[in-house]
């Protein structure tokens, strides 16, 4: 379909922008807290609406089942057979709404409220991951109204557990594949610089999710009465997870640098020219200071060096008022986050390792893996890059940058691994959106932008030929 024209299409997107955000709204309404059984069906419900949605727009899709949340999968059967065939990856869970008390507004009663930078639709889910997999779905539906049908061939794959480590996803790859398999994956789930900064994410960071739970005495005990003579499970427990880091603030499990790769400097001078607002990004955050490995940037430890954190610690009790007690039980949950070329299961040895010299024999403790995704770089020469850089430049009228990520989307790693492609990072998002937390926001600025972006993107992959 070479010369099919873009202009109109991107036209009806600015005419049916209204239309779109109020679709996106209604998708928002439902609760599809993945993590949460108790909100099992409403999870179920999204994925039937997104199939009823693409089925209106001429896809041929259905839900497909699996041990738990099912997969929608759809296909476009129109396109001509020689054209570059593209598989769009997105999910429909969220994260838990927690803490309530701290929204403005309920989490799933979207509402649309004025910000520096116009109105934003303020939801669960609205830029992680659901206004951002409505970005390619309102594109693709703008297609084929105008031009009756779509330029490249495209296939669909929306899954409903990704907040919770995408446990049937391998699987369902491994099935699959022949059907699945096409020349790359387009996922929009990262973000932009600002609002009119564009950008193409080309390195994610992988991640490594444990569990530390240690136990001390057999039963919880009165501190006065056992205190200074019976170990305490807190105490070891803080005293192992305050030697993870040196004083440089640097990792300290035995080998885990041994694979971590120096930035190249190219791009470590191409990441110095963009134009990051430091003081800004931290002010999104509530703070003032940056801390972190001594003598990186805030972007060189955000997007190409690993980190370790905390991510929970309980123990003991917690409740109002005292309870003199030494707990049975003490536990931690912790992330790594790994950079190209580090292996989450060597980390998790070297974890392993780490505890064992620590931990004395007297305590008991276990290591549970929550959560594994390898770290990937993506091919900077690749066709499909190449002219996401040129729909980019159209919409914003100005070249996007090449970023990292900090966050992990361990999906692009399954792709290449049991599909055999590449994935394309094309996100929307902005780094005060709150993803995970209360009062989750996406600017319509940006909705609307990433529509006119994957737009763009189908008139420009139309012309890529093996």
């Amino acid at each position: 379909m070479r010369g099919v024209e873009v202009e109109p299409v991107l036209e009806a997107v600015e005419r049916g922008f209204p239309a779109s955000v109020e679709r996106l709204v209604e998708l928002l309404r439902i609760p599809s807290v993945g993590t949460d059984p108790a909100f099992a069906e409403e999870t179920k419900r999204a994925a039937t609406w997104l199939v009823d949605r693409l089925r209106a727009i001429g896809f041929d899709a259905s839900l497909r089942p699996t041990p738990g949340m099912p997969m929608v999968v759809a296909h476009d059967r129109d396109a001509p057979a020689d054209a570059p065939h593209l598989l769009y990856y997105a999910h429909y869970d969220v994260q838990p709404p927690d803490p309530l008390g701290e929204w403005e507004s309920p989490p799933f009663e979207p509402v649309i409220v004025e910000g520096p930078h116009g109105p934003r639709l303020v939801a669960r889910g609205a830029v992680d991951d659901k206004g951002q997999l409505m970005t390619w779905v309102e594109a693709l539906a703008a297609w084929k109204a105008v031009h009756g049908r779509l330029p490249v061939r495209v296939s669909i794959l929306i899954e409903g557990e990704e907040e919770s480590a995408s446990e049937n996803l391998e699987p369902f790859l491994v099935a699959h594949a022949e059907e699945l398999r096409a020349d790359v994956c387009v996922i929009s789930d990262t973000g932009m610089l600002g609002v009119d900064e564009p950008a193409i994410t080309t390195m994610l960071r992988g991640i490594a999710y444990f569990e530390l739970r240690l136990r001390g005495p057999g039963r919880d005990l009165h501190s006065g009465m056992f205190g200074g003579a019976v170990p305490n499970p807190i105490h070891v427990l803080c005293r192992v997870l305050a030697e993870l880091h040196d004083a440089e603030g640097r990792i300290a499990l035995p080998g885990f640098y041994d694979r971590v790769v120096e930035l190249d400097p190219e791009i470590r001078a191409r990441w110095q020219r963009i134009p990051f607002d430091e003081k800004g990004f931290l002010e999104t955050a509530g703070l003032s200071r940056s801390v972190g490995e001594a003598g990186r940037t805030v972007l060189e430890r955000l997007w190409s060096r690993p980190c370790c954190d905390v991510n929970g610690i309980w123990g003991g009790y917690t409740g109002e008022g005292s309870k003199t007690v030494i707990p049975a039980r003490a536990a931690a949950k912790l992330s790594f986050r790994l950079v190209p070329d580090q292996d989450p299961e060597e980390v998790a040895e070297q974890l392993r390792a780490f505890l064992a010299a620590r931990i004395p024999a007297h305590v008991a403790w276990e290591l549970v893996a929550m959560g594994m995704g390898r770290p990937i770089r993506v091919p900077t020469g690749s066709p499909f890059l190449a002219a996401a850089r040129r729909a980019l430049a159209r919409v914003f009228g100005k070249e996007p940058a090449l970023i990292g990520c900090g966050g992990s989307i361990p999906v692009t790693a399954s792709i290449k691994h049991r599909l055999g492609m590449d994935s394309l990072l094309l996100g929307f998002g902005l780094d005060d959106d709150r993803v995970h937390s209360p009062n989750e926001k996406f600017e319509l600025a940006c909705y609307r932008k990433g529509i006119l972006s994957h737009a763009a993107f189908l008139a420009e992959a139309a012309g890529i030929r093996g």
